[in-house]
């Protein structure tokens, strides 16, 4: 997919539909790519990153 014009007449609309036409593993590839990106600009050491988990419980309450 590509889309061309002058950036000034550019919107996001193109990006939304080329990253909704992406399937979940590519987006997900895509996002952890950069992830590692900015880690290395940052001088972390990318080896240490990890998605951040948050575990919840929920539950009725017994009436």
């Amino acid at each position: 997919m590509e889309r061309r014009g002058r950036i000034e007449d550019l919107d996001r609309s193109f990006d939304l539909i080329f990253w909704q036409a992406q399937p979940p593993a590519a987006r997900f590839q895509a996002t952890w790519d950069l992830i590692v990106h900015a880690g290395k600009i940052k001088g972390t050491d990318v080896r240490q990153l990890r998605l951040q988990r948050t575990v919840e419980n929920f539950q009725r309450q017994q009436r």
